[in-house]
């Protein structure tokens, strides 16, 4: 596979922390290996473009120095590009010309579902690759490049937006990344001790959660000195409504891959409190009894949503996310140079490559119903009525990933 040949290096999809560790790692396990690695600039697009391009980034000594692993983003770019839905015939053709060109036999793509479901497309097609997940929604059936990072921007919003709300007796909501699987609000919002999280996995009812709501903040003010408290919602961008739908707006276009943009769920979370709560005269005399009313100008308490947005996939990278890039980077070049593509990198333990075929890796999965019940015991909402967790004591071999 090999033989005499080089590796092309591609990151894809959304940028996150930990993908210039995974570079790192694999340009240099390849330098140490005697093989020569290029990086392919701007995912899929770049990769199609190939043969035009007059040269390409060949990784030495001093260009793999010069990438810092804590640093999130991607030194080599992304794009969100579907190869099989590109018209041109000839297109697989095409790129195999292109990486003829700059004598590379295989490929290492580091993405998410969308970047696993083309890399097995490629695969089937005759071009060797092997994915490195990476994906911050850690909806993959693997730990993925950029979660740990996601999920510490996340706790670190909720716990900082906790002294507005506290300064202003509000209840804050924060919307994040969470397309159809709500690990990162739930992670993230689990760390940071938010009071309730919202994830596509829960039909929400908002009657629930007003009810959790009104009763958490009230006791809070009540029995706060000062009369000050907030209330924390993590609300996923995909969190779905008592009929199951996710909050979407219809005159949106699809993108390649066939995702509409989530966007507003916060907005639409947020509406639908403050009706109920400006229609609920045990809030106004709360208020009263508080000293807090103030007539048309501070009757009920206010609520506010923050929507972070990229902020949450960029910035720094952990060391969890910058250690496992490496990993999983230098594992990839370890598993081309053993004859092996079409497979996702899930791990290096005691020195071994450990992988799982990437067409089982990017089936989707889901918060744990059994997780969900176990928080619900001690008092997080997640917009229902509470369910017993089926909680069991179980003797195991070996430790699962924690974020699993």
């Amino acid at each position: 596979m090999l033989k005499g040949k080089s590796i092309g290096i591609i990151t894809s999809g959304g940028d996150c922390g930990g993908l210039n560790a995974v570079i790192k790692g694999a340009a240099g396990m390849a330098l140490s290996c005697g093989i020569d690695a290029y990086v392919i600039p701007n995912g899929y697009a770049g990769l199609y473009n190939l043969f035009e391009r007059g040269n390409l980034i060949k990784m030495d000594i001093e260009k793999i120095e010069n990438i810092s692993s804590m640093i999130a983003g991607s030194v080599a770019g992304n794009s969100r590009v579907k190869i099989s839905k590109i018209e041109d015939t000839e297109k697989y053709k095409k790129i195999t010309k292109g990486l003829a060109k700059f004598n590379i036999g295989a490929l290492i793509i580091s993405g998410g579902d969308d970047t696993g479901g083309v890399v097995v497309d490629l695969n089937n097609n005759g071009i060797p690759c092997v994915h490195v997940p990476k994906t911050m929604d850690l909806d993959l059936h693997t730990y993925s490049v950029g979660g740990d990072s996601a999920v510490n921007r996340v706790a670190q919003y909720i716990n900082d937006l906790r002294t507005t709300g506290n300064s202003h007796n509000r209840i804050m909501i924060l919307e994040v990344f969470g397309r159809y699987a709500g690990h990162t609000a739930f992670r993230g919002g689990i760390a940071a001790d938010a009071d309730c999280i919202l994830i596509p996995e829960v039909p929400m009812d908002f009657d629930v959660v007003y009810e959790h709501m009104k009763k958490t903040f009230i006791r809070r003010v009540k029995e706060n000195e000062y009369k000050a408290g907030t209330y924390m919602i993590v609300v996923a961008e995909g969190m779905t409504d008592s009929t199951g739908s996710s909050i979407t707006d219809d005159s949106i276009v699809v993108d390649s891959f066939g995702h509409k943009k989530l966007s507003g769920v916060g907005k639409y979370v947020r509406e639908n409190l403050t009706a109920r709560m400006k229609n609920d005269p045990e809030v106004v005399q709360f208020m009263k009894e508080q000293g807090l009313f103030v007539e048309k100008m501070n009757e009920v308490p206010q609520i506010r949503e923050t929507v972070p947005t990229y902020l949450v996939r960029s910035g720094n990278t952990t060391a969890l996310d910058a250690n496992f890039g490496k990993d999983v980077g230098a594992g990839a070049v370890i598993l081309l140079t053993n004859g092996i593509s079409g497979v996702t990198v899930t791990g290096v333990t005691d020195g071994n490559v450990e992988y799982i075929l990437t067409e089982k890796a990017i089936k989707q999965r889901h918060v744990s119903e059994n997780m969900v019940a176990f928080y619900e015991k001690f008092g997080i909402c997640f917009g229902r009525k509470g369910t017993s967790a089926n909680l069991k004591c179980l003797s195991v071999d070996k430790a699962s990933w924690c974020y699993l």
